[in-house]
């Protein structure tokens, strides 16, 4: 279902409560929010099996967030600016006053339980407001700053669920969180230049010889996998430099970041293993993989040992 926004625009999730607030209504608002972290996303699902079961209820509301601000930004008909307008009202009700969307009882009842600031959830709005402007990027430093925005909230509303709270955390949980959208961005170069956006630098393409022309045609040129390289490199980098933030949090925590740090090396290697041509085809990450990441991550963590093996942090066949 979806509800009304105002003006013929509609926001993602089910239908708008008319009198929110009862504890029926809150528990039928994660149910929502779980339902949905379920049915779109099987990599949260398996995760969450590890997570306490008192914790998981609050991560669906916060991936209902997420999801929901995402699909605004990404796929809503009608004007998408209108609908993000909405959704940081809704987001504001949270805080001072009681929300009519299910999703944002819910998550209103996630905030008030672990003292969770406004500015990343704000942040995120604030990244599909840019997606319907900013497509394309001309250096580094502004693609990292989108990443700020786009990713590096989310790996700290899961460190304050987790009960974590020191900066320091928070940034290395940045550089765990911009590597896993890069190698998401390397992984869909295609895909996303068919949406008419293109995430490589600009003056990077241009360092490397590589034009949009090169990926409209999908001619993954010695130029174009050289500069596919550099990237897979200095997002390496990243997921290594993010790395310490497993050995500083433990239980749950520990395995649940390892996971995604894992799984986010995993596509790089993909990438390698193609030998950077993400253009003729997409590179991919089995069940089969992800199942034996989750096992290996547990397994080696139960152990007393680093929950990813070193030869993740190793490119595929260097």
């Amino acid at each position: 279902m979806q509800t009304s926004a105002g003006g013929g625009a509609t926001l993602p999730g089910p239908e708008m409560v008319s009198a929110p607030g009862t504890s029926e209504q809150v528990a039928e608002a994660f149910a929502h929010c779980e339902q949905l972290a379920k049915t779109h996303y099987e990599n949260f699902s398996v995760g969450t099996r590890l997570i306490p079961r008192e914790l998981r209820r609050h991560f669906y509301s916060v991936y209902a967030f997420c999801r929901g601000v995402d699909d605004l930004g990404d796929e809503a008909a009608g004007d998408r600016l209108e609908l993000l307008s909405e959704w940081e009202r809704q987001l504001g009700l949270c805080y001072d006053g009681t929300p009519a969307h299910p999703f944002f009882l819910a998550l209103q009842d996630t905030i008030m339980r672990f003292d969770i600031p406004r500015e990343p959830f704000d942040r995120l709005i604030e990244a599909n407001r840019r997606d319907q402007h900013l497509l394309k990027h001309p250096d580094y430093a502004e693609l990292l700053d989108y990443c700020d925005h786009s990713a590096n909230p989310v790996g700290h509303l899961v460190l304050y669920m987790f009960g974590y709270r020191d900066p320091a955390l928070r940034a290395l949980a940045d550089s765990t969180c911009t590597a896993l959208q890069l190698a998401n961005f390397w992984q869909d170069v295609y895909r996303d230049f068919e949406m008419g956006r293109v995430y490589l630098p600009a003056d990077e393409m241009d360092r490397f010889g590589v034009t949009e022309e090169m990926i409209e045609q999908r001619s993954a040129t010695p130029e174009f996998r050289r500069l596919m390289r550099f990237q897979v490199d200095r997002t390496r980098e990243l997921f290594i430099k993010g790395y310490e933030l497993v050995q500083s949090v433990d239980g749950a925590a520990r395995i649940d970041i390892a996971l995604f740090t894992g799984g986010g090396l995993t596509v790089l290697r993909a990438i390698e293993k193609l030998d950077y041509d993400v253009l003729a085809k997409r590179p991919q990450v089995s069940k089969f993989t992800k199942l034996n990441l989750l096992i290996s991550a547990y397994t080696r963590s139960r152990l007393g040992m680093q929950p990813l093996p070193p030869r993740l942090f190793r490119p595929a066949g260097r």
